[in-house]
């Protein structure tokens, strides 16, 4: 398979082929570290909308919040107090920004699906979270640009996805048997995307990243 059939969507270097499965392949940045799945195996829009709706979320639901809290807690932290955000793919239910709106600060939502508000992109804000997004992204280098654009200096993109270790775990890894995931970020994606950007990168989980916006 000719490696720059698939160029990568994140830095548009040469991909190659890094694992395949019954259903898929992966093809590997060796520039940013991105595993992505071709276009042409990407699932239909309607098909994508109808495995978002098996999720079973719930905005109250402590099991969820506990899991959502490995990112709020730490951005909490870093936040200065009334703070104004954005939670970029929220899904139907945006239990986030209910517990960052418990702390004190404002939280609008922008989800293609649930929450349509592109509006919101056009907006500038202290911190804009994006908790199991980023794998979704079919062009993450347009995405994620747009959304760093709408950070203020000194702004917080908090980010949670589960993170590429090696190839040897990618082929056994639950995580990219959801048809929806299709761009599976690794450290040294998001320390590419930190070089890309100026941006200072805190690696806080195993599922949990920060990139500051250099204030001006």
């Amino acid at each position: 398979m000719n490696a720059s059939v698939f160029p990568c969507p994140l830095c548009n270097a040469p991909t190659s082929l890094y694992c395949t499965d019954r259903r898929r392949v992966y093809h590997h940045c060796f520039v940013c570290g991105l595993v992505h799945v071709p276009r042409e195996y990407h699932i239909a829009t309607q098909a994508e909308r109808a495995i978002y709706d098996l999720h079973q979320n719930d905005t109250h639901e402590p099991g969820y919040r506990r899991f959502l809290s490995r990112l709020a807690e730490p951005l909490l932290a870093r936040l200065a107090p009334g703070s104004e955000g954005l939670d970029f793919g929220c899904g139907p239910a945006p239990a986030l920004a209910a517990m960052l709106e418990d702390q004190g600060h404002r939280v609008a939502l922008h989800d293609i699906y649930y929450h349509p508000a592109p509006e919101r992109l056009e907006q500038q804000w202290d911190f804009i979270t994006a908790t199991e997004v980023v794998e979704h992204l079919a062009r993450p280098a347009c995405e994620l640009d747009r959304l760093w654009q709408c950070l203020k200096p000194g702004g917080w993109l908090a980010i949670m996805t589960k993170r590429v270790r090696d190839q040897h775990a990618f082929q056994s890894w639950h995580y990219k048997n959801d048809l929806t995931h299709i761009s599976f970020f690794s450290d040294q994606t998001f320390e590419w995307l930190a070089e890309r950007w100026g941006a200072e990168l805190e690696i806080v989980g195993a599922d949990v990243v920060m990139l500051r916006k250099h204030a001006h």
